[in-house]
């Protein structure tokens, strides 16, 4: 019988950056910027805290890395059919990165400025994909109601929406999805 291939330095430092990552995600969400540690993110990993600083320098860019957010755009099309997708996407596997901005957003002005840049862009994107005179606004609602969503099924936990089924509260979400993307203008001053 052989052996396994010896994994190479670069597979070994690869594997133990990620496992670092994916602690301090889960740390960061938990506790927020403020109250996260490098020790008790190189606990979680199972490795030492001089390991982490050496990759990473410090805990700003540690959670720089950790709240990175995947590009998020909205495919051409239907756009309400396009945001109910992202909204199942978000409701199906949590998306971590982005809780870990959400978790320090009121306490730490990286996050807050992560946040908003990332926000800002998605919003354009629903903006021009909306013919309506009043698209901004229009955007800006369904930016809060995808954010306040997240927010209360993965940090709050207040009520069924924590616990709700995808398809549930996609079927509750669409009609308002639908009327915001529609783009008739009777929206201000109706």
């Amino acid at each position: 019988m052989s052996e396994p291939p010896r994994r190479t330095r670069a597979e070994q430092r690869r594997d133990s950056e990620e496992r670092i990552l994916a602690a301090a995600r889960e740390i960061f969400v938990e506790r927020g910027y403020e109250r996260t540690t490098i020790r008790a993110v190189a606990a979680a990993a199972g490795v030492n805290a001089g390991l982490v600083m050496h990759y990473f320098g410090s805990k700003e860019e540690l959670f720089h890395r950790a709240a990175r957010l995947p590009p998020d755009e909205l495919p051409p099309g239907d756009p309400a059919e396009a945001l109910l997708e992202a909204m199942r996407r978000r409701l199906e596997a949590e998306p971590v990165a982005s809780l870990v901005l959400l978790r320090s957003v009121l306490t730490h002005d990286e996050a807050a400025e992560g946040f908003r840049a990332g926000a800002r862009r998605w919003l354009e994107d629903i903006e021009e994909a909306v013919p309506a005179a009043d698209a901004d606004l229009r955007a800006g609602l369904i930016g809060a109601i995808m954010t306040g969503v997240v927010v209360d099924r993965y940090l709050l936990k207040l009520g069924a929406v924590a616990d709700a089924p995808a398809e549930d509260i996609l079927a509750l979400l669409r009609p308002c999805f639908e009327s915001l993307t529609r783009g008739q203008d009777e929206g201000l001053g109706g």
